[in-house]
């Protein structure tokens, strides 16, 4: 399938944003931060939210097979990418999530939604940013980073002070919807051709 000439949603319809959750390590926090985003996302009545967990999309050493991927990207029309900091930028499962596909991302929007000790995972983002540009996206200018983050959710997986965060969800999915409704009429009207 022509992934530029799929048929276009109407114009008002909500944007279909597959959010990405970024590690597959053990016991990791990825899972409390995405459960927490993804309520503030279906707050937003312009987004329908689809996760992508890291961790289902390669096969595991039992031989079991993956979730297939490529389909799931394609009809989504922006991406929020969760992201912890390891070692000063991203897990390797998510840039291999990343550079097996190409041109489902293309013109459309990114937003980054991370986390991690002192640098909040932000310069995971930064690193991302220049990937994704690579790949023909637009990343929205506004993050949500939690800094220290296990520190800043309680036993049940909720901020212990949630209004900077959710102001921060807000603001930046506010721009993704716009980014998204953008990018989607365009390639509505003029197939991509990066």
């Amino acid at each position: 399938m022509d992934l530029n000439t799929a048929v276009p949603a109407p114009s008002d319809a909500p944007l279909k944003v597959a959010v990405i959750l970024g590690s597959n390590r053990e016991g990791r926090f990825g899972p409390v931060v995405a459960q927490w985003f993804i309520g503030r996302a279906a707050d937003h009545p312009d987004i329908e939210t689809e996760l992508i967990d890291v961790a289902e999309t390669e096969p595991p050493a039992t031989g079991t097979a993956a979730v297939e991927v490529a389909p799931r990207l394609a009809r989504a029309d922006a991406f929020v990418v969760l992201t912890p900091e390891y070692n000063h930028s991203y897990p390797a499962p998510l840039k291999n999530l990343i550079d097996r596909h190409f041109a489902e991302w293309q013109a459309k929007p990114v937003a980054f939604v991370s986390y991690g000790g002192i640098s909040g995972g932000l310069r995971a983002v930064e690193h991302l940013r220049q990937i994704f540009a690579e790949l023909h996206t637009v990343t929205v200018r506004d993050t949500v980073s939690f800094h220290n983050a296990g520190a800043l959710f309680d036993d049940g997986g909720a901020p212990k002070d949630p209004v900077q965060a959710d102001g921060a969800a807000k603001r930046m999915l506010d721009q993704l919807v716009w980014w998204g409704r953008a990018l989607r009429e365009a390639r509505t009207r003029h197939p991509y051709g990066g």
